[in-house]
């Protein structure tokens, strides 16, 4: 008989842990047969461990894992993942804002052979502006990143074990686990819900969080940065040339005086503004290489709750295991 994991990363969700637990309970863990839950707690600073853990003593299929500190959710993710035990695991968020009952639905996908099944948001209750951004945020991955990814988006997915086991190779940071899930090309479905407004507890997706994923997406799956500095540059150096053609011609055609300081400064300071961006962009990059290159594992295991013992991430012996 097959068992499916469910993980879930945690960052200050102590008011709706014990809700999304019972929420699960009751729609579905009965009818998934042998399962587990994987509640990640990403360096939380309100009591969400303890919640945690009286859930773990509420069900015996419950791991609780604790990281050292806050690493973000991806690695969250990946520290569930490479805990878990299940045939397939599903990623679920904590807020909420996802029905429950999809799990269902992505476990009966699976179940007909598909390695990956997301899902996707058909609608959305959020206010305008946000929805507007999601929406062009994931227009532009499906244009210029990674064609596979749905226009609606998606957070919540089911993958294989050995989609899994591809993800704890990879040893990438700096990215999109959702990106990576689809550059790997296993056979995918799609199943589509309605995501929930948050009603309890405050989101901690800030904007920086948000620029940091749209800046990690492009530049990780990606040449359009770089392609896009190429042409730039193309476009400037030939409005450049022809600008100089035309004032050489005036000059010895009809004598028109060569302009002074003003519209050269101008051009200067405007190219100069265009060089630094770009020079951003190549340090962006840089800076991404050397952080690979130090081999930094993206999440450190502080120790793991499962039903009757605890396990402690300490010795190297052990650290390796969590360098994904």
């Amino acid at each position: 008989m097959s068992k499916i994991s469910i993980v879930i990363p945690v960052y200050y969700n102590a008011d709706t842990l014990m809700l999304l637990y019972e929420d699960m309970k009751q729609k579905i863990l009965g009818k998934l047969g042998d399962y587990e839950l994987v509640f990640v707690d990403d360096g939380s600073g309100d009591n969400s461990w303890e919640v945690m853990n009286d859930i773990r003593k509420m069900d015996r299929n419950v791991q609780c894992v604790k990281l050292s500190r806050n690493f973000g959710e991806h690695a969250a993710l990946l520290a569930g993942l490479s805990v878990c035990t299940g045939d397939c695991a599903v990623t679920k968020q904590a807020d909420l804002q996802e029905d429950s009952e999809i799990i269902l639905e992505m476990y009966e996908s699976w179940k007909k052979g598909n390695k990956v099944v997301l899902a996707v948001r058909k609608e959305r209750d959020e206010n305008p502006v946000k929805k507007f951004f999601a929406h062009m945020y994931y227009v532009i991955i499906h244009k210029f990143v990674q064609e596979r990814m749905p226009v609606g988006g998606c957070d919540c997915y089911l993958i294989d074990r050995q989609v899994i086991e591809v993800l704890e190779r990879l040893d990438e940071k700096n990215s999109s686990l959702t990106l990576q899930v689809l550059w790997a090309g296993f056979q995918t479905d799609q199943i589509y819900f309605h995501r929930r407004d948050r009603e309890i507890g405050k989101s901690r997706w800030t904007l920086g969080k948000k620029v940091k994923l749209a800046m990690d997406s492009m530049m990780s799956f990606s040449y359009a940065p770089i392609r896009f500095m190429s042409g730039v540059g193309v476009v400037f150096f030939i409005i450049a040339l022809l600008m100089m053609i035309e004032v050489i011609v005036e000059k010895f055609t009809v004598g028109t005086p060569i302009l002074g300081w003003a519209s050269i400064m101008c051009v200067v300071l405007f190219s100069f503004g265009i060089m630094m961006l770009m020079m951003g962009v190549l340090g962006e990059y840089v800076w991404r290489a050397l952080d690979a290159s130090r081999n930094r594992p993206p999440y450190l295991i502080d120790h793991v709750e499962k039903s009757g013992q605890t396990d402690t991430m300490k010795s190297d012996s052990q650290l390796s295991l969590i360098h994904i």
